[in-house]
């Protein structure tokens, strides 16, 4: 992958979180910061494996995923 390419999906990845803190439906939260996370984790891996950026956003992936599937 391009370095570029890599760059854009990690400014991406920043736009969707701060996009999720000025959202105010949860739902739509967890969904908006749930890409954010899945693009850090992606920007993480193709960016010579950024660790301490890939483990944060994947457990939020999970518990966002969680959160979404999880009946009331």
């Amino acid at each position: 992958m391009s370095p570029e390419l890599i760059s854009y999906i990690g400014y991406g990845a920043s736009f969707f979180v701060v996009l999720s803190f000025i959202l105010r439906d949860l739902k739509k939260v967890r969904i908006i910061n749930l890409i954010g996370c899945i693009l850090f984790v992606i920007y993480g891996v193709y960016n010579d494996m950024l660790w301490p950026i890939i483990i944060p956003n994947a457990i939020l992936v999970f518990i966002q995923a969680y959160h979404l599937i999880k009946k009331d």
